[in-house]
């Protein structure tokens, strides 16, 4: 092969390697590709966790390529994405928030470069792309760019547009997805921004040393969290069989449930062209309860005890819509008892900390959009009127 100019000149060319092989692009025995991508979700969980964490329990980002002293100075973070990646960034926001002590913001990134974003050299810009490629999320770096900002990529593709153009990256190591709709991009995302929550933690000295350690050892362990949800999903698969007719199914979540509920939401509409949403749970008496009717599935995702307000909270909003005759689906960590009495189907989760939770609880959603999707007779792998990756405006 030879790469030249548009004049016909050699020109130099960066080398990438990317570890996948032929079998990672096969179905596998699968139906579909998200099948087996769903499966993969506990492996590609461990993969973007290997090699991070050093013998001296520190985190070690070495794709990071911003210097520590240049974090310490950062005094915003601001996350663009799309899609999938989005939702990723909403609970990105609460760790970088929680852990970092950073004030966050998270864009759209088609919104993002058409307003007076406030920007400076002390920002640091988080873009997240599963290709690499999307070109609204380029637009929003380029613009970012031009205001000094510090540029982080958080990508699945070695060498691709998006980690070249930004001043670090950190690479998911997810192995290919070829199924439109993302599953484990989506998750091995949470990991990255996580990581990368905790680092800046570290760097900036907001959390102890062993506070962060302790967290990267529960991260270690959501992998065997996942496998265990992914084993107990016959139930999931037999709910969403039962309602291929419904035209429309809505979801609810508090704190990081929230962009968990939102993400249930795109997976129905992009698998099984239904009407789906998904509200904070705290915004129901403001609008969106006057939807709820006698039958309406209404999918809940509910906080894990540790956190009593917003349990307590979101308890109460079960039983309201309850009374006025929806159909509740809750989806609660094992032992939640106080969720059972108001629980038409439950759906149980493994007991994880409260910022986590998305890790297990995106993923019976996965199962449920693509079981709905398998029975309305739909492709599953390529729904109509989508690409996998958006490289235009």
């Amino acid at each position: 092969m030879t790469v030249t100019d548009f004049e016909g000149r050699p020109a130099e060319v960066n080398e990438y390697h990317v570890d996948w092989d032929v079998s990672a692009a096969e179905k596998g025995g699968y139906d579909y590709f998200m099948l087996k991508e769903i499966a993969e979700q506990p492996r590609a969980v461990a993969d973007t966790l290997l090699g991070r964490i050093g013998t001296d329990g520190r985190l070690h980002l070495d794709e990071m390529r911003i210097a520590d002293r240049e974090l310490r100075e950062v005094d915003k973070v601001v996350i663009v994405a799309c899609g999938t990646a989005n939702h990723a960034g909403m609970i990105a926001k609460y760790a970088i928030e929680h852990w970092a002590g950073l004030p966050c913001e998270v864009e759209l990134a088609h919104e993002f470069r058409y307003r007076d974003a406030i920007l400076s050299p002390t920002t640091l810009v988080i873009a997240i792309s599963q290709s690499g490629e999307t070109m609204d999320t380029l637009m929003a770096v380029r613009h970012a760019r031009e205001q000094k900002a510090k540029l982080l990529a958080v990508c699945n593709v070695n060498g691709s547009t998006l980690p070249r153009e930004c001043d670090g990256v950190l690479y998911t190591h997810a192995g290919p997805e070829i199924a439109v709709a993302s599953t484990k991009a989506f998750l091995t995302q949470l990991v990255a921004v996580y990581l990368i929550a905790l680092y800046l933690a570290q760097v900036r000295g907001t959390k102890w040393g062993d506070e962060v350690f302790a967290m990267i050892q529960l991260l270690e362990r959501m992998p065997e969290k996942v496998d265990k949800v992914l084993e107990t999903m016959e139930p999931v698969r037999e709910l969403a069989r039962s309602l291929a007719n419904e035209r429309c199914v809505l979801f609810l979540g508090r704190h990081v449930g929230f962009p968990v509920a939102l993400e249930g939401a795109l997976k129905l509409k992009e698998l099984a062209y239904m009407h789906a949403e998904g509200f904070a749970a705290g915004e129901l008496k403001h609008g969106p309860i006057a939807l709820i009717e006698e039958g309406l599935p209404v999918v809940v995702i509910v906080p894990p005890r540790a956190r009593d307000v917003l349990h307590d909270k979101i308890v109460s909003n079960i039983q309201e819509i309850r009374a006025r005759g929806a159909r509740t689906i809750v989806i609660a960590e094992e032992g939640d008892e106080s969720v059972e009495p108001y629980a038409d189907t439950l759906i149980r989760l493994p007991a994880v900390p409260t910022l986590l939770q998305p890790l297990v609880a995106t993923v019976p959603l996965q199962v449920f959009a693509c079981e709905l999707a398998t029975a309305k007779g739909h492709d599953v792998d390529q729904p109509r009127n989508l690409a996998k990756s958006v490289t235009v405006e």
